[in-house]
């Protein structure tokens, strides 16, 4: 399964995880002489939002099995833990099963 088709299972079980989720793009654009970047930050994860009904900021970068996070995903990821949100890296509609659980019980990871 590609790490498209994993966000897209994600985002499909988001609501009866109790997670409102958006997918975050993020890139640079070129219009003219004038380049354009979107989306969060540089590593920002693919999908963020919010874990209903606690309010509490979740982070979740979608990987392929075998794929591993960039350096500028890792701090991004570790910014929103100390942060007091809850981040992880996913490879499955399970994973996040098992880990929103954990974050329900406020734990950062």
């Amino acid at each position: 399964m590609t790490e498209a088709e994993i966000q897209d299972a994600i985002r499909l079980a988001a609501h009866s995880l109790g997670l409102v989720l958006w997918r975050n793009n993020t890139g640079l654009a070129v219009d003219g002489l004038r380049r354009i970047r979107y989306g969060l930050a540089v590593g920002s994860s693919d999908l963020v939002g919010i874990l209903v009904p606690e309010g509490r900021f979740v982070a979740l970068e979608v990987k392929a099995p075998g794929k591993r996070p960039t350096p500028e995903q890792e701090r991004f990821l570790d910014l929103v833990r100390r942060s007091g949100g809850f981040a992880a890296v996913v490879r499955s509609v399970e994973d996040v099963r098992v880990l929103i659980d954990r974050a329900r019980r406020g734990e950062s990871e």
